[in-house]
């Protein structure tokens, strides 16, 4: 009898087929699991590999990277996931001899998704994981009311309490924060905070979300008056109530404002709005929050128990100071007071910054005739909206992704299953196809006199927004009129402010009755500073960034979102909010942490970030 190390013809095929391949694996890797044989688990990962957890093991937003990091995570939190039950939720694919599938799977506290990755060991040839995604999407005991439970709503036979539906929305509304307190405080009530409150409210978690503003939607309504939004529709969607199909692509500010109101309302989030918080403090001994708050006139205290800030990325102001701005003449404000042009024919107008702001403003200025200059301090990477729809963005969110099978839920699944670490690998070739196909508008751009990058590493938008959150513009048209002179361009710093003018730091004197400062956002630990201390902010330390040492992004490397969607170093207190695409998504994984301590579920934190840096 002979012997042969040729693969059967079963083997060929088990090999050939991706679905086989994924079934496989997670067959192993489910057996390890259930002996809880960490070693065994370990070595079904390729060494540079991967898993990143949403809640779903570790209770915190968490990226272990590399075998050494999958054991040491396994070896604290599996006797208490107890995962079972892996599959694939629909045939995986292959693309080259990389193996993709979304997954599901259970613990013992919920029921989870994700995304999996296998590619061939390079010594054995078999399939090791590459990247694992796991999420917690419900909890058990506690899942929503919707599809087949979704509550009846109307009474049907006899029932005691005869309230109507308002009836009891009108109770409901009049007790909390007066004889029934508020489990969570959500205080920032745009997109984020809406986000959040409308899972709260699925998930039956007493929660209040405040705002400032007269009204929901107020937030955008009172921006500039050309803003719209630079992100597509299919990337913006919100939980649970999609935007109709005739919405368009890139919405207006009017109809986000409108729409957040209308959703606010249809999604019965408790929302209190002209309501100013005024400080907030911590015992440790009750755990609980003292929340004093203005309530359009009416001082009130709250107790919760969690706080959530959701003011947004760009809510806190960052307002430079320079001298002379006490002797200036004219009109100075930050981007985020923009009233628009109306009113300034006439009046020179300079703007200090060259990102996305900056470049709205500027060319809502100049198309109403409006002599304008834009101070370019810094280098800023510009990618044409049309080229970041179709290439960035056109596999995931477009309508063509749509037309191809891919939802919403499918797109955000994919999309974080990237580990941060390696994302950037993926975002360069694609920035570098950007910069081929749109090379004569970047030469017009530098001929001008303006400085372009594409990020530390070329690798572009995405990752200059995760590490930074800043320095960048999605092009919707300023940028030929920066090209062509319509919208003049100056460079450096600022040194000095007089009764009529911007002066340079090289001398460049810049005629002015309008300072527009375009100089973005503060770290959302600001917030907190204000509310509640600077000690409490420093326990925080920096919010967003992943520590990639890149520019306004410092080291160690953290592998998330600093303090975003997760526990951090101050008991109760979270951080919340992003853009549109980031409050659905990351509004689910909170929710479900504040729901199961609201229920009373032990939730080990596995990994809680240090701090490195206070702002």
């Amino acid at each position: 009898m002979t012997q042969t190390l040729e693969p059967t013809s079963s083997e060929h095929a088990r090999r050939a087929d991706p679905q086989l391949r994924a079934e496989a694996w997670l067959a192993d890797f489910e057996a390890a699991l259930s002996a809880r044989d960490i070693t065994r688990v370990t070595g079904l990962f390729a060494t540079d590999s991967f898993w990143r957890d949403l809640v779903s093991f570790t209770w915190n937003l968490k990226t272990v990277e590399g075998r050494e990091q999958i054991a040491d995570m396994l070896d604290a939190r599996l006797d208490d996931t107890d995962p079972h039950g892996f599959a694939t939720s629909e045939p995986a694919t292959a693309d080259g001899e990389v193996v993709s599938a979304f997954i599901e799977f259970e613990t013992a506290t919920g029921r989870g998704v994700g995304h999996l990755r296998l590619r061939p060991d390079e010594s054995t040839g078999e399939d090791v994981g590459w990247t694992l995604l796991t999420t917690l999407q419900e909890l058990k005991g506690h899942e929503e009311p919707n599809g087949a439970s979704r509550v009846l709503g109307a009474v049907h036979g006899s029932d005691p309490d005869r309230r109507s539906w308002a009836e009891k929305r009108e109770d409901e509304e009049a007790a909390l924060g007066r004889t029934v307190e508020p489990y969570v405080l959500v205080i920032g009530g745009g997109q984020g905070g809406i986000a959040l409150g409308a899972r709260l409210r699925q998930l039956g978690v007493p929660s209040i979300v405040v705002d400032r503003h007269d009204r929901p939607g107020d937030q955008w309504r009172k921006r500039y008056k050309s803003l719209c939004l630079h992100d597509p529709v299919w990337y913006d969607h919100l939980p649970y109530l999609p935007f109709p199909p005739n919405w368009p692509v890139f919405a207006p500010k009017d109809k986000i404002g409108d729409w957040l109101e209308f959703y606010t309302k249809v999604m019965e989030v408790p929302y209190w709005s002209k309501t100013t918080c005024l400080s907030a403090d911590y015992d440790e001994r009750t755990e609980q929050w003292t929340v004093e708050i203005d309530r359009d006139g009416e001082r009130m205290t709250l107790h919760p128990t969690q706080l959530v800030l959701a003011t947004g990325m760009s809510g806190k102001a960052n307002v430079p100071t320079f001298p002379g701005q006490d002797v200036f003449a004219g009109e100075q404000h930050h981007s985020s007071r923009h009233p628009g042009p109306d009113g300034y024919a006439g009046k020179k107008v300079v703007v200090i910054g060259a990102n996305n702001s900056a470049h709205d403003i500027c060319k809502a200025l100049v198309e109403n005739g409006i002599d304008t200059t834009m101070v370019q301090r810094s280098s800023t990477h510009i990618v044409r909206s049309d080229s970041l729809m179709e290439i960035g963005l056109g596999a995931l969110y477009s309508e063509q992704a749509v037309e191809s099978g891919m939802t919403t839920k499918k797109a955000d699944l994919t999309f974080a299953s990237l580990p941060y670490r390696i994302m950037h690998e993926f975002q360069i070739p694609l920035y570098d196809q950007i910069r081929e196909r749109d090379k004569d508008f970047y030469d017009r751009l530098e001929a001008a006199g303006f400085d372009l990058d594409f990020g530390d590493d070329d690798s572009g938008l995405f990752m200059k927004y995760l590490r930074r959150g800043s320095g960048y513009y999605i092009d919707v048209g300023a940028c030929e009129l920066v090209a062509d002179g319509t919208i003049k361009l100056a460079h450096g710093d600022v040194d000095r402010l007089t009764e009529n003018s911007v002066v340079l730091a090289d001398g460049t004197e810049l005629e002015a009755d309008v300072v527009v400062y375009a100089t973005g956002y503060g770290s959302m630990n600001g917030w907190a500073a204000d509310l509640m201390g600077q000690d409490v902010a420093d326990r925080v330390g920096k919010v967003w960034g992943l520590g990639s040492d890149t520019t306004k992004d410092p080291g160690p490397w953290e592998g998330e979102q600093r303090n975003m969607w997760k526990p951090t170093q101050q008991p109760g207190l979270w951080f919340h909010g992003g853009n549109l695409h980031q409050s659905r998504h990351y509004s689910l994984y909170l929710a479900l942490q504040l729901k199961a301590r609201f229920e009373g579920l032990p939730t080990p934190v596995y990994g809680l970030q240090d701090v490195h840096h206070l702002s």
